[in-house]
C-alpha cells in the first residue's frame, strides 16, 4: 500500500500541473492585446498590418504566449525593452503561423546584445585540421534552450522585409529544424514526405553550393551552402522575405516550404 503513495502523488501532480497550464493559457487567450503592443507591430513589423484579420489574431496569440513562457536578457550592458521583446517574438511566432502545437517549447532563453557579438568558433579545415578563433556574430540558436540575437541586427531585418535576410527569422529556424534531436536540416515534419523533403532539399542544396563555388548569382543567400542546417534556415529566410523570387528560381522549393509552413508569404506583399 504504501508502494502506491508516490504513483497517486506523481498523478496528482501531474493533474494539477496539467489544468495549470489550461488554466494559464485559456487566461492569455482571454486577455487583450495591449494597444501600445499593436503600436510596436504596426510601426516595425511591416507584414503585420498587411495580414489579414485572422492571421493577425492568430500571431498576436502566439506572441502572448512567447513572452509569458520566455525570458529575454540584455547583454553588454543592454536593457531589453517591450519593443524589443514583442519585435523578436512576432518574427519568431510567424513560422508558426500554420501550424500547431507549443510555442518552441525547448527555448527558454533569449540573450540579446546591442550589436553583433563575439563568439569562439572552431573552423575545420580541408586538411583536417581545427582552428579555433573569434567570430562577429549576429545570432547563434543553441541547443539547450537558448537563442542569442544582436538587436541591431533584428531591427535591421525588421525593417527590410524583402531582402532575404532576417537573423531573428534564421535563428528560430534552427530552433524548429533542432526539434528533431539534431540540426540537420530536417525539422520534424507533418505534411510533407520525408522522401521528398530530402530529395528537394538535398538537389536545391548542392546547387546552391555548385553556384557559390562558380560566383553566379543565387536568389538564397550563399551561407546557405555551409551546411545543410544553414541550407534550411537561409531557405526560411528567403521563403518569408522573398517568396516570388524562390518560387520563380525554385519552385520545387518552395512548395516544400509552402507546404511545411502552411502559410503563403506572398499574401504579405503589398
Amino acid at each position: 500500500m504504501l508502494g502506491l503513495i508516490p504513483i497517486v502523488l506523481v498523478g496528482v501532480a501531474f493533474a494539477i500541473n496539467y489544468y495549470f497550464r489550461r488554466w494559464r493559457k485559456q487566461r492569455l487567450l482571454d486577455r487583450a492585446f495591449p494597444a501600445q503592443w499593436q503600436k510596436i507591430l504596426s510601426e516595425r513589423i511591416s507584414v503585420y498590418s498587411i495580414m489579414r484579420e485572422p492571421q493577425r489574431r492568430k500571431l498576436e496569440q502566439l506572441i502572448f504566449f512567447f513572452l509569458d513562457q520566455k525570458t529575454f536578457y540584455g547583454c553588454a550592458g543592454l536593457v531589453v525593452t517591450d519593443v524589443m521583446k514583442v519585435c523578436i517574438a512576432a518574427e519568431a511566432c510567424l513560422l508558426l503561423l500554420g501550424q500547431s502545437g507549443p510555442v518552441y517549447p525547448k527555448l527558454q532563453a533569449i540573450l540579446v546584445y546591442p550589436s553583433a557579438f563575439r563568439s569562439k568558433r572552431d573552423t575545420h579545415r580541408e586538411d583536417g585540421t581545427v582552428a579555433t578563433g573569434d567570430h562577429h556574430l549576429l545570432g547563434e540558436s543553441w541547443g539547450n534552450g537558448r537563442v542569442i540575437l544582436s538587436w541591431d541586427d533584428v531591427e535591421q531585418g525588421a525593417r527590410d522585409f524583402s531582402d532575404g535576410q532576417n537573423v531573428v527569422l534564421h535563428e528560430f529556424a534552427h530552433q524548429l529544424d533542432s526539434a528533431s534531436g539534431t540540426a540537420n536540416g530536417a525539422p520534424p515534419l507533418r505534411r510533407n514526405s520525408y522522401q521528398t523533403w530530402a530529395t528537394v532539399f538535398g538537389e536545391n542544396f548542392h546547387d546552391l553550393q555548385t553556384s557559390a563555388f562558380n560566383g553566379k548569382p543565387t536568389v538564397m543567400d550563399t551561407y546557405g551552402a555551409t551546411n545543410p542546417a544553414e541550407f534550411f534556415a537561409v531557405a526560411t529566410e528567403t521563403f518569408f522575405e522573398k517568396p516570388d523570387e524562390l518560387k520563380q528560381r525554385r519552385p520545387e522549393l518552395f512548395q516544400e516550404l509552402l507546404k511545411y509552413y502552411q502559410v503563403d508569404p506572398r499574401d504579405w506583399r503589398s
